[in-house]
C-alpha cells in the first residue's frame, strides 16, 4: 500500500505541532514564573502585616512583571526571525558561490544512511532546478531551522506576558479578601502550592516527562524555598530596623 500525503498537508501539519509546541513552551515559561515571583514578594511582604501594601505592591509587580516578560517574548521570537533570515541569506549566498560544496552537503547528510552520490542524484537534478527550494533543503536538513512564523514574536510575547499575570494573581487573591496578614499568607501559602502541584504535574504531561509525581514536586519545593526565603529576608531586614 501506497500512502501519499500532499506537500501542503505535510507543512501544515508541521506547522501547528510547531505552533503548538511553542505556545505550550510560552505558557510554561509564564506560568511558572508568574506564580513563583509574585508570590515569594507577597510572602516576603507578609511579614510587615500589612494586607493593602501586600496587594498593592503584589499588582505593581504583576503589571511590570508581565510587560518586562512579554517584551522579553516579543524580542526573543523577533531574534528567532532574523536569525533564520541572516542564514537563509548565508545559504543563498553559498549557493551562488560553490554551488559544488552545496550538494557535497547534501550528500554528506545522507552518507550515514548508506545513500551515495549516484542515489541522490534525482533529487539533486530536481533541487538545481529549483534554487528556492534548494535553499529551503539546506535550511531544514542541514542546519535544522523551520521558517518562524512572522506573527510568532506578538503571539510569544502575548502568551508569556497573559501567562504570567495569571499566574501571579493565584498568591494575591488571598490579601484582596482577607484582612490578617498571617491568615492571608497561610491561605495564600495553601492555593499557591496547590497551584504549583497542579501545574508541575501539567508541565510534566506538555513536555513528555515521564515522572510526573516528580516534576510536580519539585516545581512545588522551588516556589516554596522562593516564598520561604523571601519571608525570612524581609523578616530579618524589618527586625533590624
Amino acid at each position: 500500500m501506497v500512502v501519499k500525503m500532499s506537500k501542503a498537508g505535510v507543512i501544515s501539519h508541521t506547522e501547528e505541532h510547531s505552533t503548538g509546541a511553542d505556545f505550550v513552551r510560552d505558557a510554561i515559561l509564564g506560568l511558572s514564573d508568574g506564580l513563583t515571583v509574585p508570590f515569594a514578594l507577597a510572602a516576603g511582604l507578609s511579614s510587615l502585616d500589612n494586607t493593602s501594601l501586600v496587594v498593592t505592591a503584589g499588582l505593581a509587580e504583576l503589571v511590570a512583571g508581565a510587560i518586562s516578560m512579554g517584551l522579553g517574548g516579543y524580542l526573543a521570537g523577533k531574534s528567532e526571525i532574523e536569525h533564520y533570515d541572516s542564514e537563509r541569506q548565508r545559504e543563498i549566498q553559498e549557493l551562488i558561490d560553490v554551488p559544488e560544496e552545496e550538494e557535497q552537503e547534501i550528500v554528506d547528510i545522507f552518507a550515514p544512511y548508506g545513500l551515495t552520490r549516484p542515489d541522490l542524484e534525482p533529487l539533486l537534478v530536481r533541487l538545481r532546478a529549483d534554487p528556492e527550494k534548494f535553499v529551503d533543503f539546506m535550511m531544514q536538513f542541514e542546519l535544522k531551522l523551520e521558517k518562524p512564523s512572522e506573527y510568532r514574536s506578538f503571539v510569544s510575547g502575548a502568551t508569556i506576558g497573559v501567562s504570567y499575570f495569571m499566574g501571579g494573581l493565584v498568591p494575591l487573591l488571598p490579601y484582596v479578601f482577607l484582612n490578617e496578614a498571617h491568615i492571608a499568607l497561610g491561605a495564600s501559602v495553601a492555593v499557591t502550592l496547590l497551584a504549583l502541584l497542579v501545574f508541575g504535574i501539567f508541565k510534566a504531561r506538555a513536555v513528555g516527562q515521564t515522572s510526573v509525581v516528580k516534576s510536580a514536586l519539585q516545581t512545588m519545593s522551588i516556589g516554596a524555598a522562593a516564598a520561604a526565603a523571601s519571608y525570612l529576608l524581609v523578616f530579618l531586614f524589618s527586625s533590624s530596623n
